[in-house]
């Protein structure tokens, strides 16, 4: 088997103006010449990239909070406990200015959260800009002791043959925490994710816990959150790659259509990854994957993706054509439909509070920007349309266009007859105009209220611009003789020709190897799995034979042994698994492998080290299932990743996660021992 792909990972850190070289410092980590592991490179952690120095303030900041927060919790208990009256005046003082420094860290966190100009594109093109997330930081981690002794207790080898594996595990970790803003970033965090089944697998059982705490920081607020459950480690690297999606899908250059795409596709898989961890994992302990967070992230993406499909139409529609311009006056209807569905969502009490006021500030111009771009399209439309000469084909295209272009059509004259007279046209058409610089100003009063879009001079670019255009448009059709008041412009009908999907995660494409395969195939040889000590069976071959019954590939397992034959005299019994055969591991040795090495030794003694499973603990298996309450759809993908190789695929124990005891999970009596179905098991046996 090969290992992990080779992958490549850099800091996707930053702070300040150009980043143009930050993807280009490669970092050569220390490798083993005789391991088989995957070379990573990486850039150097200390690199003044940009992206690398908002990345240290931010971690800076949440080790502040962090220390803030435990001199806060120490203050409380000591305020609860004392009855000294001057210690309480102290304490109460004390509190007062950790609450105040608090306030100022996450002040100064929401400032770099918000800082997303660092993350768009280099282009000199004029475009809105995206909002991108941060990656959550998390502590290293040190598997070495842990492992270590889990290996020596539960699996009874000596763990110090594993260093290598373990050193390998820490090191893709490491790499996983400064991914790459590229397909190679989101392959690492893939590997990683992988990864984490086959060492639940390994070595998280649910009668014992491993003893590592994964400590991981709110993306956003900075707030530390600690556990020893390994599915609080995988939600976290499943947000990541969410995250990194955003920062992929923000810093494309979206003047070609190319370069549109790629971001439609990043801001999919982003809301597909967020939308993922939403519905597969629950009672998350930090609030950036609570599940509100989550559906606000979700509906965010989705109001991306349809701005991204705006600017393609707008690219490709060259012409000016009456039913084009409707169609992307409609388009422009839809974008400000869904933003304002996110900033509904972001000024829900739980989110108010914790969303940066920058992110609601720009989803609010973002929706009253694309309103006014609906306005002066329908009014380009209606002021440029002159009746067509060439034929009534084209002319009645454009009427069924029209009728279907307001949620509620202007009361007075139909619309048949506003299309044929100019005079009409023009007043509707400076109507929506009229709407059109009402919420460009609008856009322009929101933007001015909030300190750090003030400082974004691409968006303050965008706007003024788009304001100055309807408005010319609109003093080009007043008129001095126009002594009526100008008509309210009815609302335009939403409509988009491209519907976002939600592109769930494709953890598949990322192939990997157990790190651990050397402990043996995970049918047998997992944390769930209860088996004796190993026995060295001293066989020696008879005339008839050596008397068993053998059954199956890696591990081969003993079917049956003939009563009063030599394996049976030698200790040997029914339901063992071979796992060495004169000191050679055989644990992933096929079937006839096995029985070569035993033939090749039929005129002399031969020793075979057999383990006997006696079960999964049963008893722990009823309460994992009474702990949890979610369905088994990570346990599908699961056996999507793991069956081909087949091994067992049983799901991590997450937060709140409801698993199925039917099919693998279910034990095979075999006489007065157990075993589990095999991944690719011969249905012939035969004796030797």
């Amino acid at each position: 088997m090969e290992g992990p792909a080779t992958r490549e990972f850099e800091l996707c850190l930053s702070d300040g103006a150009s980043d143009d070289d930050d993807d280009d410092m490669p970092l050569t980590l220390p490798t083993d010449s005789s391991h088989s592991g995957s070379i990573r490179k990486g850039c150097d952690p200390f690199a003044q990239t940009q992206r690398s120095k908002l990345q240290h303030r931010r971690a800076r900041i949440n080790q502040q909070i962090n220390k803030e927060m435990r001199m806060r919790a120490g203050a409380e208990n000591l305020f609860r406990a004392t009855t000294n009256s001057k210690v309480k005046e102290t304490v109460a003082l004390e509190l007062s200015f950790v609450n105040s420094n608090l306030q100022l860290l996450k002040e100064e966190l929401e400032e770099l959260n918000s800082n997303m100009e660092i993350y768009q594109t280099d282009s000199d093109a004029i475009s809105v800009p995206m909002i991108p997330l941060g990656l959550k930081e998390t502590k290293e981690v040190d598997f070495t002791v842990p492992i270590q002794d889990f290996i020596c207790e539960h699996y009874g080898e000596d763990s110090s043959l594993y260093d290598k594996e373990i050193k390998e595990l820490i090191e893709l970790r490491q790499a996983m925490r400064t991914p790459s803003r590229n397909q190679a970033g989101l392959e690492l965090l893939m590997e990683y994710y992988n990864q984490l089944y086959y060492l639940d697998q390994r070595f998280f059982s649910a009668n014992r816990n491993l003893g590592v705490h994964f400590h991981w920081y709110d993306s956003l607020t900075g707030v530390p959150s600690s556990q020893r459950s390994l599915a609080f480690e995988k939600g976290s690297v499943l947000f990541n790659i969410g995250a990194l999606y955003t920062q992929m899908g923000a810093r494309q250059d979206r003047s070609a259509t190319a370069s549109v795409d790629k971001a439609i596709d990043a801001f999919q898989r982003a809301a597909g990854a967020f939308h993922y961890l939403k519905e597969n994992f629950s009672n998350a302990p930090s609030l950036d994957m609570s599940a509100p967070s989550l559906g606000m992230l979700v509906r965010l993406m989705v109001a991306q993706v349809q701005e991204c499909v705006f600017e393609r139409i707008t690219i490709t529609t060259q012409d000016a054509q009456f039913a084009s311009q409707l169609q992307l006056a409609q388009e422009a209807a839809q974008v400000s439909d869904v933003y304002l569905l996110v900033h509904q969502t972001m000024t829900q009490p739980l989110m108010k509070d914790y969303v940066p006021f920058s992110w609601a500030s720009m989803v609010q111009v973002k929706s009253e920007h694309f309103r006014a771009l609906s306005h002066y399209y329908a009014a380009a439309a209606l002021c440029e349309h002159t009746s067509s000469s060439d034929g009534e084909e084209r002319e009645k295209e454009a009427e069924k266009a029209f009728l279907k272009f307001y949620v509620n059509a202007p009361s007075g004259e139909t619309l048949s007859q506003i299309l044929q007279d100019p005079e009409k046209r023009r007043k509707l058409g400076k109507a929506h105009l009229r709407r059109a610089v009402m919420r460009h100003e609008e856009a322009l009063r929101v933007h001015g209220l909030c300190k750090i879009l003030r400082k974004m001079d691409i968006l303050q670019d965008v706007l003024c611009q788009t304001h100055k255009r309807s408005l010319e448009s609109y003093l080009e059709l007043d008129r001095e003789d126009d002594f009526d008041e100008t008509a309210e412009a009815p609302e335009i009908q939403a409509h988009t020709q491209q519907k976002p999907d939600i592109c769930p995660p494709s953890f598949s494409t990322v192939q990997v190897t157990d790190i651990f395969q050397r402990l043996g195939p995970l049918s047998v040889f997992c944390a769930r799995a209860r088996w004796g000590p190993t026995r060295v069976i001293h066989l020696q071959r008879r005339e008839g034979g050596m008397g068993l019954t053998l059954r199956g590939d890696s591990p081969v397992l003993v079917a049956g042994v003939v009563p009063g034959g030599c394996a049976e005299e030698a200790g040997l019994r029914e339901g063992d698994y071979i796992v060495a055969v004169d000191g050679q591991d055989c644990k992933w040795a096929k079937h006839g492998e096995v029985v070569h090495m035993l033939k090749s030794c039929s005129d002399r003694e031969v020793a075979i080290s057999v383990v006997t499973l006696h079960s999964h603990d049963a008893q722990v298996e009823r309460k994992a299932a009474m702990l949890s309450h979610c369905g088994d759809k990570e346990n599908a993908r699961q056996r999507l990743l793991g069956g081909a190789k087949g091994q067992s695929s049983a799901s991590l124990l997450n937060w709140n996660r409801k698993k199925k005891r039917e099919g693998s999970g279910v034990a095979k009596k075999l006489g007065s021992t157990f075993s589990l179905s095999f991944g690719n098991i011969r249905d012939t046996e035969a004796m030797y």
